[in-house]
């Protein structure tokens, strides 16, 4: 290489390093951007063609290193609608658009950003600081199902009342149950003193039964509390639905009976004394020596036209997949393990929190959490691939990849966003390097000057 390669060879080591400060003052300047991705410099020595043995330095080459893979810290803000992903991935963003005639919309492509400060805007649109709309899936309040895809958008109206059409029960019944009359009768119901007889075994082949208000107080003094729960009509209107389980019949090998039990509702709210009927919702509940229910044996059970204080609720499915059995218990009395139900009133809009999952839920005035929305989060093969466009979004390229939605191993943290991942100490060693390396090629160009002067000098 000769004295005029070397200035050469100088000059472009100072574009090199020029660039690469560049890259440092803009991570310096982004240090408190929200979901910023520091730009590291990247250096490629520039051969000049030769033979291998007499090869000679060449130039330098500096090159952007972006940094999309690299999570920043994630800090807490305590707005609901703020969000961070907790390891690989991106949120799914449009930009708004007005038309000619003033009509706002969106774009129809997705741009992608971990910038996640999200809050609604004045029509409900979930929207970044930077002005970027969140993307995702909107979900029936009522079935949970997606009806839709696109911006984000958190409605204030009221949800409606939902009937309850399913009761989740799983409990555990006593071996000897502890009726008012169990020292009499062994805790088991027979026929009322009237030869009415309310109950329905596989002996009997009985459907139904029905406990007049005369025989009622005989009949709480033969049987135990069971679930007692408030359940909504289609209106939203809350009943309160008591029922009482009655064990009808006791295992005996001779006759090959089972120990069978039976369940009632009342058709009022106050059951004490003769104040209520109760009906019998059909079913003789069987169950084996082990205490394992043995019938019905399906998970449902129907409860057919559930009227309380004159108030219709219909027809509800007694749900038993959690399970139902029959195990000694010292108290004599129903253990319930789980007891739900799936309706609700018409409520309002309180507030909104992010699930992990990316579900965004609403918690409404009558005590419901609802799903209203799924975040769209999207990974690629290549994250630093991606096209930075600005605003802290970026475009999906061919060097980055298809995008693959959905979380995988990630996590939505809700109520938080992600801090810009530039180390500030980092990037103040890297200046200093920078700096001492610009001054070592200005260093070369002074000295290939000087040379040049002296073999000037040697001609004169």
């Amino acid at each position: 290489m000769d004295v005029f390669s070397a200035l050469q060879t100088a000059v472009s080591g100072l574009k090199a390093q020029s660039f690469s400060l560049s890259n440092i003052s803009g991570n310096i300047a982004n240090s408190q951007t929200t979901g910023y991705k520091r730009i590291d410099t990247s250096f490629v020595d520039m051969l000049v063609d030769g033979d291998a043995k007499s090869q000679t330095a060449g130039s330098v080459g500096a090159f952007s290193e972006l940094t999309n893979s690299i999570q920043g810290n994630k800090v807490s803000t305590g707005v609901s609608t703020n969000m961070a992903i907790d390891g690989q991935g991106f949120f799914a963003v449009r930009k708004k658009t007005t038309d000619a005639g003033g009509g706002e919309g969106f774009t129809a492509g997705n741009l992608y950003t971990r910038r996640g400060d999200f809050a609604p805007d004045k029509d409900g649109y979930l929207v970044n600081t930077a002005g970027a709309y969140l993307v995702g899936a909107s979900l029936d309040p009522v079935t949970g199902q997606t009806n839709g895809t696109g911006p984000i958008k958190i409605s204030n109206a009221v949800i409606p009342a939902k009937p309850t059409t399913t009761i989740t029960y799983s409990a555990n019944l006593p071996k000897s149950p502890a009726t008012t009359n169990a020292a009499s009768t062994q805790g088991l119901l027979s026929a009322f003193s009237d030869g009415t007889d309310a109950r329905v075994t596989p002996a009997n082949g009985a459907t139904t039964g029905s406990v007049s208000q005369t025989n009622a107080q005989s009949f709480i003094d033969n049987s135990i509390a069971g679930p007692a729960l408030t359940v909504y009509t289609a209106s939203g209107a809350p009943v309160s639905v008591q029922s009482r389980w009655a064990k009808v019949a006791a295992a005996d090998t001779a006759t090959g009976t089972s120990d069978t039990w039976n369940l009632f509702t009342a058709d009022k709210t106050s059951v004490n004394g003769n104040q209520a009927s109760w009906t019998n919702i059909g079913q003789a509940f069987t169950f084996s020596p082990s205490g394992q229910m043995t019938a019905p044996t399906g998970k449902t059970v129907p409860i057919s036209n559930l009227t309380v204080d004159g108030v219709n609720v219909g027809e509800v499915t007694l749900d038993l997949s959690g399970g139902l059995t029959q195990y000694a218990a010292a108290s004599g009395t129903v253990t319930t393990n789980d007891l739900k139900q799936n309706g609700y009133a018409s409520g309002t809009l309180n507030s909104v929190e992010v699930g992990e999952n990316g579900i965004i839920s609403g918690k409404y005035s009558n005590g419901s959490v609802i799903g209203l929305a799924r975040v769209e989060v999207a990974q690629f093969v290549n994250p630093d691939g991606l096209k930075p466009d600005s605003l802290g979004n970026y475009q999906q390229t061919v060097a980055s990849g298809e995008p693959i939605v959905g979380l995988k191993d990630s996590t939505v943290v809700g109520a938080n966003v992600e801090q810009s991942n530039t180390d500030i100490a980092a990037e103040f060693s890297k200046m200093i390097v920078t700096q001492q390396a610009y001054s070592a090629n200005t260093r070369v160009m002074s000295t290939a000057q000087t040379m040049i002067s002296d073999l000037l000098n040697v001609i004169r």
